[in-house]
């Protein structure tokens, strides 16, 4: 039997990073190996992830959302009621903790949606870490609320202009200052991406979401969900779903990417639907790439689905059949975003829409006793302008 590769999710994942960086990935592999199996580090994490964040979160049964489709029973994985309004807070707490066990100072981050950024400004501000945050000037315009928030928490955000102006640029913008303040800084990656041990790291902090799912559902409902549905952007909220229920075979587990104005515009985030494999942010995994291998512009309602890659173990699901691949629109996840709204009176991120929006969608082809666990990643009082705006109105 082939031994496995370190660092791999089959033909995926590796460590494709400059030689300047290679010590720090090196010590930070070595780090987190220690602190996985070390319980005063555990129950530090654990005492901030409850007292501090709020979990764990509730399971939530949408009975009306559920009447209104028909079919399937649809319930709901509030992440959005942690502290910051989204599941980044998980794993921000858990890198922070890490770098500060690492003698670091200073954190920094990309963010799309700038969900992830003001999390890490949250961790660092709790921890007496200093936090600096990249992000797309496109994405700053349509997230200027939590631009607001980072900064009000102490961070400071640097405007990325380059390239779409979105998460791809912001990544490629926090790289390179990583490689220039190494010594010092610690970069809290936001989603299951970039270069081995980062992957592997983003989802074992989110995981707890997966295993508080098995718990919550067998004490409320009894046995296992038939799925679980999480939008699918870098993939750390699906991701952190998933690993639980990887070996249960009788859970169809599927990720919902951003189909934007439809795949064969172009104008989507769908590398695993669309794309094809290459090498971006120190991975190989699927991406939106020309024949040339230049990355492709992105488009999606959902700031923190505009990405043009995708987590490696992500391809490695898509590889193996484990899990199952959809998109959905811009249109259909708005839809969405307003039925949760309307029927349950909790107003969802964009992103978590697009989950939703395929969980309706599957619902009414199902019966009565099927059960859908929706992931909702985060809240949505961060979009209300974008909606009003792809609506055609304004606040």
């Amino acid at each position: 039997m082939a031994k496995k590769k370190v660092g791999w999710f089959g033909d995926f994942g590796g460590q494709f990073a400059p030689e300047t960086l290679m010590e720090a990935l090196s010590a930070l592999e070595a780090e987190y190996s220690k602190i996985r199996r070390d319980t005063t580090f555990r129950r530090e994490l654990n005492y901030y992830l409850r007292s501090y964040a709020g979990r764990p979160t509730p399971l939530y049964y949408a009975k009306n959302l559920s009447d209104i489709v028909g079919g399937a029973r649809i319930y709901l994985k509030r992440e959005d009621l942690l502290h910051g309004g989204a599941h980044k807070i998980n794993n921000a707490l858990g890198q922070a903790l890490l770098a500060k066990r690492m003698g670091k100072t200073r954190v920094i981050a990309e963010t799309g949606a700038g969900q992830h950024g003001v999390a890490t400004a949250m961790a660092a501000a709790v921890l007496g870490l200093h936090a600096e945050v990249y992000m797309g000037s496109e994405d700053m315009e349509r997230q200027r609320l939590n631009v607001f928030r980072m900064r009000l928490l102490g961070a400071t955000v640097h405007p990325v202009d380059a390239g779409s102006r979105t998460l791809k640029d912001a990544i490629n913008e926090a790289m390179r200052d990583w490689i220039a303040n190494v010594s010092n800084t610690h970069y809290l990656v936001g989603s299951v991406v970039g270069p081995h041990p980062y992957p592997t790291i983003v989802r074992d902090f989110q995981s707890v979401i997966g295993r508080e799912i098995m718990v919550q559902f067998k004490k409320s409902v009894g046995g296992l969900p038939d799925y679980i549905v999480a939008c699918v952007g870098g993939g750390s909220n699906a991701a952190g779903s998933f690993q639980a229920f990887v070996d249960e075979k009788k859970v169809k587990l599927v990720g919902v990417q951003a189909a934007g104005q439809g795949l064969a515009s172009g104008k989507h985030a769908a590398p695993l639907l669309a794309g094809s494999v290459g090498v971006m942010h120190g991975m190989r995994t699927y991406l939106l790439q020309d024949d040339n291998g230049q990355i492709q512009l992105t488009h999606s309602v959902a700031a923190g689905l505009d990405y043009s890659a995708v987590g490696p173990e992500h391809s490695y699901f898509k590889q193996t059949g484990r899990v199952e691949y959809v998109g959905v629109t811009d249109e259909e996840a708005v839809k969405a975003f307003e039925t949760l709204s309307r029927s349950e009176g909790i107003i969802p991120a964009l992103e978590s829409s697009h989950a939703l929006a395929y969980a309706i969608k599957l619902a009414a082809t199902l019966p009565h006793d099927t059960t859908i666990v929706v992931t909702l990643s985060g809240r949505g009082d961060k979009d209300v302008e974008s909606v009003a705006k792809f609506r055609g109105s304004m606040l």
